[in-house]
């Protein structure tokens, strides 16, 4: 058998216009310096290189306090008056 070549189907009226339209709209919009843009990718988590440590920053005087205060009152050492 005999292949033959299939012609490509010519493009309707309406088909012409669009493509036309594409084009030129795409050669003003170079012309203009519109680009597409990109995707916006979200953003990647920070990773810490040291854990934040939870204690208390206290002045010597203000912690020797409190220690003295957490003593007594586990010793139930309170005043009784």
């Amino acid at each position: 058998m005999a292949s033959k070549k299939q012609k490509p189907q010519e493009d309707t009226v309406v088909e012409k216009a669009a493509k036309a339209i594409g084009s030129a709209a795409g050669k003003v919009a170079a012309m203009a310096g519109v680009t597409a843009e990109k995707p916006q990718t979200p953003p990647k988590p920070k990773i810490a290189k040291l854990q934040k440590k939870n204690k208390s920053r206290l002045p010597r005087r203000q912690k020797k306090a409190q220690q003295k205060k957490a003593a007594q009152s586990s010793q139930g050492g309170g005043s009784a008056s």
